[in-house]
C-alpha cells in the first residue's frame, strides 16, 4: 500500500431525523486539531435525505470540505446502505484518518467498514494524537478491563480508523465566518444486497436529562448502597438543578438503570460539577468522568483513588454529610 496516496482527516457525521448529533461536532473539533498537526484538511461525510442545509453548520464547527451524499435510502440509518456509501467514499477519496462516534450507530457501522476496507479499527478511544516522529495516528483506549491505557497505531493500512465516545472530545466554538466547500457525491448502490427494511420508527420519550449533557452530576457508588441512598442523592441533585448518575457497581446491583452509568462501559461525562459519593475511583470509572470541570469526592476511605483526581475531598460518612450539605445549600440558595 502506498500510504502517501491517503490524506486528510474525515469525520462521519451522524444525524438522526436530520439533526446533527453532538458527537459529530465534537469529532470535527478533534479532527481540526489532528489535521493541523498534519497540515491537512478536515472532511465531513454527511449522509441523509434533504439534509443539504446542514452543510454550513459543519463548516462553522471545523469542516473544510463537506461530502454530501443524499438519497432516499440514506434517510434513516440502515447498516448496508450506509456501509456501501462510505466504502465508496473511502475508495474514491482515500482518507488518511476516519473518525466515527462510538454510539449505537457508530458501533454498528465501524466494524462493518473496517472489514470491507480491510483496515484496523480502534474502538472507544479516549485520546487521539499525532506522533511527532512518524505522523501516524496514536489511538488511546482502556484495555485489559480498563486496568491499563493502551495506545494503538495502524501503521500498515489506511485509513486509520477509530470510534470515540460522545463527551470525550470538545467541539470548536461555532464560527459562522468560516469558509469551506460542499461537494455532492453520487453513490452507486447495489440494492440487491439490501436485505433489511425499516418498517417503523418507535421513539421512547423521557423527561430525564441525558447525563452526558448535564452540567451538574451527583453520582453514587457502592458506598451509597441502595435505592434509599440514591433518593437522598436525588434531593441534593434537585437543590443543585443537577442529575443523579451512578457507578457500574450500582447498575450491576439493579439499583440504577444503565442510562445513568458513568464509566468505561457507561457514558463519558464532562459536567461543570461532579460530586462522587461512595465511589472508590477505579480506572474504569475515572475514564468516564475525569475531565469534569470540578470534582468533589465524599468517601470514608481516605486512601480511595477518587481523591487523586478530586479538586475537593471530604473524608467521612456520606449518610451524615449529604443531608447536611443538602439543607445548607437549600438555605443558601433560598436566601441569597
Amino acid at each position: 500500500m502506498d500510504k502517501s496516496e491517503y490524506k486528510n482527516v474525515y469525520v462521519f457525521i451522524e444525524q438522526r431525523d436530520n439533526v446533527i448529533q453532538k458527537v459529530a461536532l465534537e469529532l470535527l473539533g478533534k479532527a481540526h486539531d489532528l489535521a493541523g498537526a498534519l497540515n491537512e484538511k478536515v472532511y465531513a461525510v454527511l449522509l441523509g435525505h434533504n439534509i443539504a442545509d446542514k452543510a454550513q453548520e459543519l463548516i462553522a464547527y471545523g469542516a473544510d470540505h463537506v461530502l454530501l451524499a443524499e438519497d432516499e435510502c440514506l434517510k434513516d440509518y440502515i447498516t448496508e446502505p450506509y456501509t456501501q456509501a462510505i466504502t465508496q467514499i473511502i475508495h474514491d477519496y482515500k482518507p488518511s484518518i476516519f473518525l466515527i462516534g462510538a454510539t449505537t450507530i457508530g458501533r454498528d457501522l465501524g466494524p462493518r467498514l473496517s472489514a470491507r476496507i480491510t483496515t484496523g479499527l480502534t474502538a472507544d478511544c479516549t485520546k487521539l494524537d499525532i506522533s511527532e516522529d512518524t505522523k501516524e495516528l496514536m489511538m488511546t483506549r482502556p484495555a485489559f478491563g480498563g486496568n491499563i491505557m493502551a495506545t494503538i497505531m495502524c501503521t500498515n493500512h489506511r485509513p486509520q480508523m477509530s470510534t470515540v465516545r460522545p463527551g470525550v472530545m470538545q467541539k470548536m466554538a461555532k464560527d459562522t465566518s468560516r469558509k469551506g466547500e460542499v461537494e455532492n457525491v453520487k453513490i452507486n448502490f447495489d440494492k440487491s444486497k439490501f436485505k433489511v427494511k425499516l418498517l417503523e420508527n418507535v421513539k421512547v420519550t423521557s423527561n430525564k436529562v441525558d447525563i452526558a449533557d448535564a452540567k451538574i452530576l451527583v453520582s453514587g457508588g457502592r458506598g451509597v448502597g441502595n435505592k434509599e441512598g440514591f433518593e437522598m442523592l436525588g434531593k441534593l441533585a434537585e437543590v443543585l438543578h443537577g442529575e443523579v448518575s451512578s457507578s457500574r457497581a450500582m447498575v450491576d446491583a439493579g439499583v440504577m438503570p444503565h442510562d445513568r452509568q458513568v464509566g468505561q462501559t457507561g457514558k463519558t461525562v464532562r459536567p461543570n460539577l461532579y460530586i462522587a459519593n461512595g465511589i472508590s475511583g477505579a480506572i474504569q470509572h475515572l475514564a468516564g468522568m475525569e475531565e469534569s470541570e470540578f470534582i468533589i469526592a465524599i468517601n470514608k476511605d481516605k486512601f480511595a483513588p477518587i481523591f487523586k483526581v478530586a479538586d475537593l475531598g471530604i473524608v467521612g460518612d456520606l449518610y451524615k454529610i449529604i443531608p447536611l450539605l443538602t439543607e445548607r445549600l437549600k438555605f443558601e440558595l433560598e436566601n441569597r
